[in-house]
């Protein structure tokens, strides 16, 4: 049974909460607080909790001082912030500790569905170890050519929104931060965004400059000196021509936008191993070496899970769209469920091929030197016949720039 914890100053409001989820005690145990000081207390003597869902301004200890220390002492702890206040400096401080913002006033439902969906994310990862690593990342580290591009960009007062997001956009930390954002309702009504520019037209220029600029939301990448920087450039522009090559696919414009956004991110589950377990991605890479496989395999053998999840878990914590994060954990195993025609899932499972199969077999246009796994998940999902017609588009999408 989930645990989870409920904070406010007023008792009033928790009593408010307590009536609102009274269906829900049979499959929760749920526990309320008043205020931070006793909310620590509750985890020093029950015991740690799934999800806690706190006030943003309280007396004494506030929601962000209260979940910081949650951040550091229970890690493995969703942390939610249900507030009716959104003035961007306290907003700005709340998204460097809380994975998401839910608004007040809000329904059952609302709460619930948010709720529902952080546990539900939490069961992807098998291993409490492997969720206490992810829960401690308030900031995904940036490449630094592409963090200083952006402050100079922002120190120019004549800027454009089109400059700004094409630097944004060729990097997926800074992009997943900006989503994160706008989707996780930080500053204001969660808005359902999938794409980089429009994301940044609703937060503004202003609130990206203090985002970069004073909460260091964004931060340089600074790689462990084992791996060599180029493996890094060399991932993301894996995930540019991803992208670039979901848009041969002639897929309906949301399905579209909501796989490129997915092509885009599919791997960052791949920098955040990287980036937090920097032994166990030397000895990942060391496996797929030695084995003769697919990293994502090796992470599997070592971690239980991939690159796919971690990364996908991440973002639906950070309140990314459910279809975006969808195609993410999949993309590896697309078969896990049936697709009735070429959903995002499939999109970026087959973007996803198609570019590692150009860049390592650029000469099999036929897709001979396809592995049988691969050939059989074409099967199930009716492309196989198609794959020809599909890699010969992917090429020369992949031919233009990164």
């Amino acid at each position: 049974m989930k645990r989870i914890l409920f904070v406010d100053d007023e008792r009033n409001i928790l009593d408010g909460i307590r009536r609102m989820l009274h269906g829900d005690r049979g499959r929760w145990e749920m526990k309320f607080a008043v205020g931070g000081e006793e909310a620590l207390r509750a985890f020093d003597e029950g015991g740690a909790f799934d999800v806690i869902v706190s006030d943003m301004l309280m007396p004494g200890m506030n929601g962000v001082e209260l979940l910081r220390t949650v951040r550091e002492k229970h890690p493995d702890t969703a942390r939610l912030v249900l507030s009716g206040y959104a003035e961007n400096s306290l907003a700005s401080k709340a998204a460097s500790v809380a994975h998401q913002l839910v608004s007040k006033p809000c329904v059952a439902s609302d709460l619930r569905a948010v709720i529902e969906r952080v546990c539900t994310l939490q069961d992807v990862l098998r291993t409490p170890e492997l969720r206490a690593i992810v829960g401690k990342i308030d900031k995904l580290p940036s490449l630094s050519q592409t963090y200083l591009a952006l402050t100079r960009a922002l120190e120019n007062s004549s800027v454009s929104m089109r400059q700004v997001a094409a630097i944004i956009e060729s990097d997926i930390a800074m992009s997943a931060k900006i989503l994160q954002l706008v989707n996780g309702a930080f500053f204001g009504p969660a808005q359902k965004v999938t794409q980089i520019e429009p994301a940044i037209e609703y937060l503004g220029l202003d609130t990206i400059r203090n985002l970069a600029l004073t909460s260091e939301v964004f931060t340089v990448f600074k790689p462990d000196r084992r791996f060599p920087s180029a493996l890094f450039t060399g991932m993301q522009e894996h995930s540019h021509r991803a992208a670039a090559i979901v848009n041969t696919f002639g897929l309906h414009r949301n399905d579209r936008d909501t796989a490129v956004v997915a092509a885009l991110l599919h791997d960052l589950g791949y920098l955040i191993i990287a980036a937090k377990m920097p032994d166990c991605f030397s000895q990942i890479q060391e496996a797929a070496e030695q084995q003769n496989c697919r990293s994502f395999e090796a992470e599997e053998q070592l971690l239980g899970v991939s690159h796919a999840e971690i990364g996908a878990y991440l973002l639906g914590l950070w309140g990314i769209d459910d279809h975006v994060v969808e195609a993410i954990a999949h993309h590896h195993h697309p078969t896990r469920f049936v697709h009735a025609k070429m959903d995002p899932t499939v999109a970026v499972y087959l973007a996803d091929l198609l570019t590692h199969e150009i860049e390592e077999h650029p000469g099999d246009a036929d897709g001979e030197r396809l592995i049988e796994a691969d050939r059989e998940s074409l099967r199930t999902l009716g492309l196989m016949d198609r794959y020809s017609s599909l890699r010969e588009k992917a090429t020369q999408s992949s031919q233009q720039p990164a």
